[in-house]
């Protein structure tokens, strides 16, 4: 969405991520990069809280700062591998509150399990050449917020791995379809205007994803299922 307008005042933590400015902490040893991405995110009205190069830098801030949201890269000193991954996991398990967004310069999908073990809310994974555009900024609202964002190439892999769970192998290839834009964070609506169908017709192929996946009957609430179902999609390549 479009800015307008001057920023809207700094409020307090209390107040939701829709209504207020988030406060974010930046990973990344690219110094250029994070810079202009702290800036990007400052133009829209979002306070930098930390920017950091590395993973104990990172758990460190977050402590410190108690974000809305720790936007990290994956490959970070010293080895420049994991380290961005693992200090994710950390903090998710640390700090449940503080959404996590993993940037990357290419698709890495073999260790997704270990950050959403605890559930996908509030997880989301963006491929670098993303950022720079309105979904970039969208995105950061939205898993603020709680929603779960994962890049189209991620979803891509992970969809055609060899060792998929075998609830997902009995689903229809249109179940599977709306799966993948329920991954993505669609809501029924817009999932049928993706696939120009009705929202009834939307409703039906959830509800079949459920049966299929042996998730918990309606009692459970909606939300809760649909991000089981997400996290069995997401976790059907933790054998790669």
């Amino acid at each position: 969405m479009t800015a307008s307008g001057p920023p809207p005042e700094w409020t307090s933590k209390g107040d939701t991520p829709r209504t207020r400015p988030l406060r974010i902490v930046l990973a990344d040893d690219e110094r250029l990069f994070r810079s202009a991405l702290a800036a990007l995110l400052e133009s829209r009205g979002h306070r930098i809280t930390a920017q950091v190069g590395d993973a104990d830098a990172l758990r460190a801030a977050v402590a410190r700062t108690d974000p809305d949201l720790a936007v990290i890269d994956i490959r970070m000193p010293p080895t420049k591998r994991l380290e961005g991954l693992r200090a994710a996991v950390d903090i998710r398990q640390s700090h449940p509150g503080v959404g996590i967004l993993l940037l990357s310069q290419s698709v890495q999908v073999t260790h997704l399990s270990e950050l959403t073990g605890s559930g996908v809310r509030g997880v989301g994974y963006l491929l670098k050449e993303r950022v720079a555009d309105e979904h970039f900024l969208d995105t950061v609202r939205r898993i603020a917020q709680g929603e779960c964002e994962f890049d189209q190439e991620v979803l891509g892999l992970l969809f055609n791995g060899r060792h998929r769970h075998e609830g997902l192998a009995r689903l229809s290839a249109r179940e599977l379809e709306v799966l993948k834009l329920m991954a993505q964070g669609l809501t029924n609506p817009a999932i049928a205007s993706q696939l120009v169908v009705s929202v009834k017709t939307v409703e039906t192929h959830v509800g079949g994803v459920f049966r299929r996946l042996g998730l918990p009957d309606e009692s459970e609430g909606e939300y809760h299922r649909r991000v089981l179902a997400v996290l069995t999609y997401l976790q059907s390549d933790r054998s790669d």
